[in-house]
């Protein structure tokens, strides 16, 4: 896998809307501005959209391929160091047919977002390149207010000041995306999230001792559209991978939870696996429940009760969040509930 370069004061970076188009609507496109002075005055970076990017919902919808050409665009262009992805949506995989594998591979750069661009990761470590999942510009780098202590350090700790190895911590505090949502309007712009102590941290639901293996997954939504695509990782791709995974703010029932696992389960990948982490979930109340469908399905079902499975990680729709990196090698330690980055994130 190919490990692209850390970011550094003077960098420019490309704003893609690869998914949804909300980023260009008028009621929106506030947040594009937000993002923007953040990333120039507090990061030091160039900051340009792609000639897409903020055209709206319509056109991203009707436009697939308008899309895609931004993003070979932007891995094409040799001043452009990191794409940023401006939020998630329901219909990336619709790019792959405008999708060039060997601009990607011989241009190595950060790439980041979330939920339904796991969709872009998959073309990405199909093309070979290590790509970060997390920090789209909507949700945090225009978090209102200022973007949260926790995901600035995770941030800057993977993309722009790699350590050799990391701790990932669970976060101190979490918020209540189910009850206390901030709506999106120029109103808010200066409302802070009300997050509260975190209670609980890490948990082991099975599992037990030291695995270690190279990161591979997403957003388990999305599983379903990437399944038996050019994209979909083989089990021989799965084999010796530490399993990511979470659900997005959708509130998916305990039964499609079930059945997507069992899918994973079908495909052999829990037999070839070393280890699973979970995201915590963005509803609340499906915190506990989740966690049996997991034990269930993984460990009963499919025989794996031995598998360390790393619950209430801080990745995905449930904030704060960090990024955790496509390839990289990690250390998941049932035992003391750690996770950790052996390798840097970036070069």
């Amino acid at each position: 896998m190919i490990k692209p370069r850390h970011l550094e004061p003077g960098d420019k970076v490309a704003i893609v809307s690869l998914s949804s188009g909300s980023l260009g609507e008028p009621g929106l496109i506030h947040k594009y501005y937000i993002a923007k002075e953040r990333l120039e005055k507090d990061f030091g970076l160039q900051v340009e959209a792609m000639p897409n990017a903020l055209k709206g919902r319509r056109f991203i919808d009707e436009h697939p391929e308008a899309r895609a050409a931004d993003l070979m665009q932007a891995f094409s262009d040799k001043s452009v160091k990191a794409v940023f992805c401006a939020i998630g949506g329901d219909d990336s995989i619709r790019l792959l047919p405008y999708i060039d594998f060997d601009v990607i591979r011989n241009n190595p750069k950060i790439f980041t977002g979330f939920s339904d661009t796991t969709s872009n990761h998959m073309m990405l470590y199909k093309a070979g390149l290590i790509s970060y999942y997390g920090a789209s510009v909507m949700t945090n780098f225009a978090e209102y207010g200022r973007i949260n202590d926790y995901t600035l350090e995770m941030i800057k700790k993977t993309l722009f000041e790699p350590q050799e190895t990391l701790v990932i911590p669970s976060a101190p505090y979490w918020y209540d995306d189910e009850d206390e949502r901030i709506p999106w309007c120029e109103e808010n712009m200066n409302v802070f999230r009300q997050y509260h102590p975190e209670e609980i941290g890490y948990e082991i639901l099975q599992g037990s001792g030291t695995v270690e293996g190279r990161l591979l997954g997403g957003c388990i939504d999305v599983f379903v559209m990437l399944t038996g695509t050019p994209v979909w990782p083989s089990p021989d791709e799965w084999r010796d991978k530490i399993l990511f995974i979470e659900t997005s703010e959708e509130d998916m029932s305990c039964d499609y939870l079930t059945w997507i696992l069992r899918n994973l389960a079908a495909q052999c990948i829990f037999d070839v696996i070393r280890g699973i982490i979970v995201g915590k979930p963005a509803r609340r109340s499906k915190y506990e429940p989740y966690k049996e469908v997991y034990r269930r399905v993984v460990g009963r079902e499919a025989g794996r009760p031995d598998m360390p499975i790393l619950y209430n990680v801080n990745f995905g729709h449930a904030n704060p969040i960090g990024i955790i990196p496509y390839g990289i090698m990690c250390r998941l330690d049932a035992d003391r509930k750690e996770l950790t980055l052996l390798e840097p994130a970036t070069e």
